[in-house]
């Protein structure tokens, strides 16, 4: 069932965000509904994160309306909510390449706005980045509002926390807007999740309100009079009920919770927050999905929505294509044999930062509830967590992206290399991710873990090497780092170890060439197999690396004293990287042969499909095949 178009007048009307506050406020709701149907028009045609955005349109329409921006500066956490932000902002006409190559980012980025104040991905950062402009607005004599928006989600992160006490303690001219779901990807979970639904749900506070709000009406004038005096006597309640107690002992004055649907009330609130100064917390509560009664029902499955996701969730059941089979993705692949295990050994455990569908956690938390560990956003804690258990005899797995085990390294190195400790980690999304652009890449977890002792690294090119990697991670006495991409796994790519042990290399073809045209091509993970038909054009050996660490290094030394010149094609950082390691060990034995190292560049790798993200920094077939044929004729040349 395809959307129906639908006229935007107001809308159109609106280049910035000054033009908004023209706009007489009785129009505002029917603007509201424009923007929430165009947003459903734009994931529609380009993809992208929609239920988030749904639940912030009156928000967003409400921050622009109300503050000065740019001159105010408004701090999205995560920034994937803010599409409709983007489209009040002067690149709704940009909007048709979304995430696409040479498009807007699906997250707020400093080069393409001065809208947008600081870059986001990641979650948990915008209370120290909008701290940061309130110091550097009072050291300047500015009077400016800085306005940080996150979510419940990202509350549970501890970097949150570690702003809003510093806030507290300087009594900083800072603005933080609880933007509160009830979810973040997944559902939300913790402490602080509870003291949330506390505050929106206690039920003392809403007999006060709604009995309040009737005899006020009955008032007349008088009741208008009272209202101050009603909304000071509910606030007073809250505290003594301790519903505010959280914020208020960090140091920022608490307001709310109130309806982030409303518009009136959001309008008048931020109205009255924008004249005041000093640490306050507005606690404004949405429906992730709202407008759009599947995403309501499921916001998990309608956070990221492929292109025509929204026309085929609103089709008749009848109506709606099968889903064509194909094969399992690498993340199914790993999630299918952790769950093999934990079946078998009670001792084995999944540990996750928030992710449980992201990761293919589902099935494990439907089977064996009570073992898995579902964090919240706090990979730090997951991390030491996972060492925590190891030391009583579990066997903990953490399944995480590389992006987000960025965030988590001290605690690899100190808790569990350090300790030796008998961890696996599932890194998934490693590498290059597409549309999620440089904040989300998986570029640099090979060449950061190469260089920690203890830590055995596996990159596993299919479904094969993947099971062994994690079979033998759950056996090994020592923590473990699987990597894998976003992208389906080969089932099996054959070839015959070139030495004995779990953890060898395999040969998949070699070379039939005459000096000086002897290469070895040595391949990291999911990049072996688009380099099997380039090696058989170019006749080049090829060795599917399978572990990073331990590296079987004698092995490839005498197979590399057979060939001319050695290339190594990672899909991950190439300074520093397992080409690096390859290239200086093979020198180390005596092997030095010219070398060429294939990986992502010296640079931050803007969105865009997959393959052409691969494609912007060499690592697509096309590149690597010319680049390797280069190499080869400088050979000849040199010779």
């Amino acid at each position: 069932m395809p959307l129906s178009p639908r006229q935007t007048h107001l809308l159109d009307l609106i280049e910035q965000p000054a033009d908004l506050r023209a706009l007489s406020r009785g129009s505002l709701a029917a603007l509201a509904d424009e923007m929430r149907h165009a947003l459903l028009e734009q994931v529609e045609a380009t993809g992208g994160h929609l239920a988030a955005n749904l639940g912030v349109v009156e928000l967003t329409l409400a921050l622009h309306r109300v503050f000065d921006t740019p001159h105010d500066r408004l701090v999205w956490d995560v920034g994937h909510q803010t599409y409709l932000h983007k489209m009040l902002t002067g690149r709704r006409g940009w909007m048709s390449r979304l995430r696409q190559h040479g498009g807007p980012a699906g997250f707020t980025r400093r080069v393409e706005s001065e809208y947008d104040p600081f870059g986001a991905g990641h979650s948990s950062t915008s209370i120290s980045a909008a701290l940061g402009m309130a110091l550097a607005a009072e050291r300047k004599g500015e009077d400016r509002q800085a306005i940080a928006i996150i979510g419940d989600g990202a509350m549970t992160a501890g970097q949150a926390f570690e702003a809003l006490n510093h806030a507290g303690d300087r009594q900083a001219n800072l603005l933080v807007i609880l933007n509160d779901n009830e979810m973040s990807i997944s559902a939300n979970v913790g402490a602080l999740n509870q003291h949330l639904t506390r505050l929106r749900s206690n039920p003392l506070i809403e007999r006060f309100r709604h009995s309040g709000e009737e005899m006020l009406a009955q008032a007349g004038p008088l009741g208008e009079l009272l209202g101050s005096t009603r909304a000071g006597l509910r606030d007073g309640m809250r505290h003594l009920l301790g519903a505010s107690s959280l914020f208020e002992e960090l140091g920022f004055r608490y307001f709310g919770p109130i309806d982030g649907h409303d518009l009136d009330t959001l309008l008048d609130t931020l109205s009255n927050l924008r004249e005041q100064r000093g640490p306050r917390l507005l606690h404004v509560v949405t429906q992730k999905g709202r407008g759009l009664a599947p995403a309501e029902r499921d916001p998990v499955g309608f956070h990221g929505v492929a292109r025509n996701g929204v026309s085929r969730a609103m089709a008749p059941s009848a109506d709606k294509p099968a889903t064509p089979a194909g094969p399992p993705t690498w993340t199914e692949v790993a999630a299918t044999r952790l769950e093999h295990h934990a079946a078998k050994d009670e001792r084995v455990v999944a540990i996750t930062p928030a992710m449980i569908e992201g990761s293919g956690l589902k099935g494990f938390a439907d089977r064996f509830p009570e073992r898995l560990y579902d964090v919240g956003i706090a990979e730090q804690h997951a991390v030491t967590l996972a060492g925590g258990l190891a030391t009583e005899g579990m066997r903990p797995v953490v399944a995480i992206y590389s992006t987000f085990l960025q965030r988590a390294w001290d605690q690899v190195i100190h808790d569990i290399a350090l300790q030796n400790l008998p961890v696996t980690f599932l890194v998934d999304r490693a590498g290059l991710v597409g549309p999620d652009g440089p904040t989300h890449a998986g570029s640099f977890d090979l060449a950061l873990a190469t260089s920690v002792p203890n830590l055995a690294i596996a990159a596993p090119a299919d479904a094969r090497d993947l099971d062994a990697a994690i079979d033998w991670a759950l056996a090994h006495d020592g923590p473990c780092l699987v990597r894998y991409p976003r992208d389906k796994c080969p089932a099996e790519l054959g070839g015959h170890a070139l030495a004995e042990g779990i953890t060898a290399p395999t040969l998949l073809r070699r070379s039939a060439a005459k000096a000086p045209r002897r290469v070895l091509v040595i391949g990291v993970g999911a990049m072996v197999e688009r380099l099997i038909p380039i090696c058989e054009t170019l006749d080049a050996t090829l060795v599917n690396l399978r572990w990073a660490r331990p590296l079987a290094i004698e092995p490839l030394a005498e197979l590399a004293a057979e060939h001319d010149a050695v290339v190594t094609v990672e899909e991950g950082a190439r300074i520093g990287g397992v080409g690096s390691e390859l290239l200086l060990a093979l020198a180390e034995r005596g092997v030095s042969r010219p070398g060429l190292r294939l990986g992502i560049e010296d640079r931050f790798i803007e969105h865009g499909s997959r393959e052409e993200c691969l494609a912007d920094t060499g690592l697509d077939s096309g590149s690597i095949a010319a680049s390797i044929a280069a190499f080869i004729g400088n050979l000849c040349m040199n010779r």
